[in-house]
């Protein structure tokens, strides 16, 4: 079931951006409440029972037991503005409903066990969808919807139509799918380091012979051999 947290609130007379930002400046949050039909109103929570409130819940499906200047409403949020740069919140909707009306809303799915293909065969879970639309009573509502991937192998996948939500009707269509398993991601083959890589030798600068030098670099060159051989020839005996 839904959890329910306690607020309280106090009309806003003052609208616009000055208002808006007196109100921050105060540790006060503006807000509206609206459905139902009556004519939206601007409210003021204080900044800190707030953040205190959405603690650890999901704030869509959690229902609002709101006080407004002494006179109780029940409520949804259906939507929460956060500053770009901080965490801090700068505005609250507040959605009125009646026990015995549906109202729509959107639940998170939890994924719960560990799928067949992680398991045994190194795939990887992909959740695709992380919440799903559904229509209920204000008694039925959820906090969250588990679906249980245990079966899943290597190339299954869960769709909508694959979650049990009990006295609910979920909107969200059939064939979208939840969860997955993907074969396992290859790994990336390092690239060579510089001194793994093979040393290529430079090339020899040959230097073609210009006619006329031939001769001399023939005689440079038969020079040091002629010597060699001659070290290793035995000198004949001299004749007596």
């Amino acid at each position: 079931m839904a959890q329910t947290v306690t607020l309280s609130a106090t009309a806003r007379e003052k609208t616009g951006k000055g208002a808006a930002r007196q109100a921050r400046f105060e540790k006060r949050v503006p807000a509206v409440i609206y459905g139902h039909g009556r004519a939206t109103q601007s409210l003021m929570v204080d900044a800190l029972a707030l953040e205190k409130a959405l603690t650890g819940i999901e704030p869509e499906s959690t229902l609002i037991d709101l006080t407004v200047d002494g006179k109780k409403a029940r409520a949804l949020i259906r939507e929460i503005q956060r500053h770009p740069l901080r965490p801090d919140i700068i505005h609250v909707d507040f959605y009125e409903i009646k026990a015995d009306e549906k109202v729509t809303l959107k639940v998170p799915v939890h994924l719960v066990g560990t799928a067949d293909g992680v398991r045994n065969a190194g795939g990887v879970l992909d959740q695709v969808t992380r919440e799903v639309e559904i229509e209920v009573l204000p008694e039925h509502i959820p906090d969250r919807v588990e679906l249980d991937v245990s079966a899943l192998k290597i190339g299954d996948s869960l769709h909508a139509r694959d979650l049990s939500i009990p006295n609910a009707v979920i909107l969200t269509g059939a064939d979208l799918t939840i969860a997955t398993v993907v074969p396992p991601r290859a790994e990336e083959v390092a690239a060579p380091t510089a001194e793994a890589t093979t040393e290529v030798s430079e090339p020899e600068l040959i230097r073609k012979v210009r006619e006329g030098e031939e001769g001399e670099a023939g005689a440079e060159a038969a020079a040091p051999a002629a010597e060699e051989k001659e070290k290793k020839s035995p000198k004949a005996p001299e004749k007596p």
